[in-house]
């Protein structure tokens, strides 16, 4: 009986051709097949290429251990092909099938192979399952990281434009803030005015909060500390939009705000940062 693995590299060196054909008619034939994010000849590149690379492995390596320098190929390849179908839209079962659907074109030719030998098919046959299950593991954990990093960039892009920094006049800017003002958004707010004031060198920033749904002590000091670093850059700032219901809550919570310019409505903060700038509204026709 030979030893442990030695049919599997046999057949992965001597009939790759066949066993490829086998492997991407399976994917072609597959219900997770998504012929509308991948075309068919990219599907076998893909195939040909991870087969290629596990031969070389399998031959000079473990079969046991894919995390050694044999295997840096093989599972570089497949965190490659794990980005970019995250990115394509893949969900992670099919990304993962497309290692997972190797192995019953591998266990037809073990079994072909192997004959009545049924002591020694069931050890090829285990010996081969962990190895198609650790790649396949290797690659629904790259993809699942993948698209973490996808989602993270899409919320701090929504964030950045969901605080867009607006020039209302000569040296005055605003920043009308929407929604929930935590840790990670305060410093997007922040980078955001800090830039503007140096592209403009504005000398009033108006931070109206009127979107902001509830201020509790941890919002207060996330303003705070936005006008604090946009007076280092030389920049007064007024915060407008405080409601009744936001002022209690203030004076309730202790804030001092005391040093800071607050207004009710944005209209109102600009006529201060107005007259703070001595700047004079266009006069309309016929005023």
């Amino acid at each position: 009986m030979p030893a442990a693995g030695q049919t599997l590299r046999k057949i992965l060196a001597q009939s790759q051709r066949e066993l490829l054909a086998d492997w991407i008619q399976a994917q072609l034939s597959a219900t997770t097949r998504r012929t509308d994010l991948m075309k068919e000849n990219e599907l076998r590149e893909q195939s040909r290429e991870f087969l290629s690379l596990m031969q070389s492995a399998s031959g000079a390596g473990s079969l046991t251990h894919i995390d050694g320098p044999n295997w840096t190929q093989a599972r570089e390849f497949l965190g490659r092909v794990s980005r970019s179908r995250a990115q394509q839209g893949f969900t992670p079962s099919e990304t993962a099938t497309f290692v997972f659907s190797l192995k019953q074109p591998l266990f037809t030719r073990l079994q072909s192979e192997f004959g009545q030998d049924a002591q020694g098919l069931a050890e090829e046959v285990w010996l081969t399952t962990d190895l198609i299950d650790r790649l396949g593991l290797s690659t629904a954990e790259t993809y699942v990281k993948s698209r973490e990093e996808i989602i993270q960039r899409q919320q701090r892009e929504m964030m950045e434009l969901s605080t867009p920094v607006v020039q209302l006049w000569e040296n005055i800017l605003a920043l009308p803030l929407i929604g929930t003002l935590d840790s990670e958004r305060t410093q997007v707010v922040m980078e955001s005015l800090l830039q503007k004031i140096v592209e403009t060198g504005a000398s009033i920033a108006i931070i109206d909060i009127t979107g902001v749904p509830t201020v509790d002590t941890l919002v207060a000091q996330h303003l705070l500390k936005t006008v604090a670093a946009a007076r280092l850059m030389g920049a007064d700032c007024i915060i407008s939009g405080i409601r009744p219901q936001i002022a209690q809550t203030i004076v309730h919570l202790g804030v001092n705000l005391s040093e800071v310019t607050t207004k009710a409505s944005l209209a109102d903060a600009f006529a201060v940062a107005l007259k703070r700038t001595q700047a004079k509204l266009p006069q309309q026709p016929g005023a």
